[in-house]
């Protein structure tokens, strides 16, 4: 998507927010920042400009000023008025900070004092002026071109309003003097907007969230590139137009993302191909018990779940995950969406197990990956759509190693014997003694009714004998019983899915939440 648009640089330390443009092109965010220029003639100093003004009998210098070193800002032309002096000469703009008055230096002046100094300059006003690139948003200086206005205030001016210098001052003449106007060899100036950051999207993250905490920034969000250089925070000035662009460079994120993904699948065998990969926010418990998240890059490959801290650019970068683990022995889970109506929405994978989560943090589109050993990854992304995007990944490159390795053996126990436990895609399950290879027992997965577990070692599988119809429990011990739970789910869950994948399709929470909205 291509997208150019008005938005504000907020600065979080000053706390004042400025005017910006922004032009979002397929591979790239470009900020703009408005900047008067030379466009002919010769330039002596481009910062600073020192221009003469005629004080007109009607309509005076003809031009408005904001702000004063009482609110921490300079003192800014807010308006300039049509056919009159400041415009005639060419040279000043909206947004001008004035730097002098007559040779002196009013950078540090009130309001009033430079107020003061040009209504009483006299006839002929020199003042020097510098484009104000970053104007705290307050002052509310106009972006458009300079155009008549009908302000004309009146008593105690305020920095926050326009003290207007388009009436007549204390003037010595009389007589009309000749209107000011450029000189033909004068250098001629316009304001433009200049390119003042460029951000590649590719591997570029978002950020909605103010720093190190769960609070969703206002109409606000910032962009990050893969080297981390950051847009700084992006305010918008309505709802929609903060879901636009975020939508927008989401998406050209997300396209850049699937171009590196085939890239890299050119060079990777058919049975080690990257089905999914992108950013998100891992929760982390901190030492004073409060929950803060960090940025990971998750990325789903060939066998494999992997974890980083920055994401794999080369082949080699691959074996530098923080997590790998195998896909057979995970278990993916959705916990919270946002939905229309302000509720939570606990929701649980199609036969999910069923496991008590901390969730009290306030971060909307949350899932976790549950691991080995009873651990867990939880984590959230900043759109549901991405929610909807990791889910049918998970299912699908579960559902593809399943079949790719076709069975998983475990070594495990009971009443002191050593036995092997076999899941098979085609076959169920199988128990057989590790020494003799004698098969103990063995059921189809349509046989499997229930289960229960201490949570730690042991588990309980029932069974339906096809004769008798009767329930046989079966009884064993794992050594990390939680990635055999997950196996087991991830073959059935497999199973359903080669069966019926109508099935699979309908019990997607995320995707029936995107639907719905």
């Amino acid at each position: 998507q291509t997208k150019t648009g008005i938005a504000l640089l907020y600065d979080e330390v000053s706390e004042n927010a400025y005017d910006i443009r922004l032009k979002l092109t397929k591979e790239v965010l470009t900020i703009q920042k408005q900047d008067v220029v030379c466009v002919s003639g010769s330039d002596h100093s481009a910062n600073h400009r020192t221009v003469t003004l005629r004080r007109q009998p009607v309509g005076g210098l003809g031009l408005s000023i904001k702000g004063g070193a009482e609110h921490k800002v300079p003192v800014v032309i807010s308006k300039i008025f049509k056919n009159q002096a400041a415009e005639q000469t060419g040279m000043l703009f909206i947004g001008d900070a004035i730097i002098q008055v007559n040779g002196i230096n009013v950078e540090s002046a009130t309001h009033e004092e430079v107020v003061h100094l040009l209504r009483n300059a006299g006839d002929e006003v020199t003042i020097t002026v510098q484009y104000l690139r970053e104007a705290p948003s307050f002052l509310k200086l106009p972006l458009g071109s300079p155009g008549p206005s009908s302000d004309h205030s009146s008593g105690t001016s305020s920095p926050l309003f326009d003290s207007g210098l388009h009436l007549n001052g204390n003037s010595t003449n009389t007589a009309p003097s000749s209107p000011s106007s450029p000189i033909a060899n004068e250098p001629k100036y316009e304001k433009r907007w200049l390119d003042t950051l460029s951000v590649p999207l590719s591997m570029a993250r978002i950020s909605r969230y103010k720093t190190g905490t769960d609070k969703l920034r206002s109409n606000a969000f910032e962009v990050l590139a893969l080297d981390g250089v950051s847009t700084g925070i992006l305010q918008f000035y309505t709802a929609q137009e903060s879901a636009d662009w975020l939508r927008a460079m989401s998406t050209n994120i997300s396209d850049l993302t699937l171009q590196n993904m085939k890239m890299a699948n050119k060079c990777c065998s058919a049975s080690d191909q990257i089905i999914h990969m992108g950013w998100v926010n891992e929760r982390l418990e901190g030492t004073d018990s409060s929950q803060l998240y960090k940025f990971k890059f998750l990325a789903l490959k060939g066998s494999s779940f992997y974890i980083f801290s920055t994401p794999p650019v080369s082949t080699l970068d691959w074996v530098r995950a923080e997590k790998i683990y195998n896909l057979c022995e995970v278990l993916f889970k959705i916990h919270k969406l946002w939905l229309a109506d302000d509720c939570w929405l606990q929701a649980n994978l199609y036969l999910g197990i069923h496991q008590d989560f901390d969730l009290e943090d306030q971060r909307p589109y949350c899932f976790s990956v549950m691991v080995g050993h009873g651990k867990s990854h939880y984590f959230n992304v900043e759109l549901g759509s991405e929610l909807a995007v990791w889910e049918k990944s998970f299912q699908r490159a579960i559902f593809l190693e399943v079949q790719r390795t076709g069975s998983k053996t475990y070594m495990c126990s009971w009443q002191g014997d050593t036995l092997c436990f076999t899941v098979d895609f085609a076959l169920g399950f199988t128990c057989f003694d590790s020494k003799t290879k004698n098969v103990l027992w063995k059921f189809k997965f349509s046989q499997l009714k229930g289960s229960s577990d201490d949570g730690k070692t042991r588990v309980k599988l029932l069974f339906q004998n096809i004769d008798t119809k009767q329930i046989e429990t079966k009884e064993l011990e794992f050594q990390d019983l939680t990635a055999v739970l997950h196996c087991i789910h991830s073959f059935i869950a497999a199973k359903v899915a080669s069966v019926d994948p109508v099935f699979i399709d309908s019990q997607s929470i995320a995707r029936k939440y995107m639907y719905s909205n």
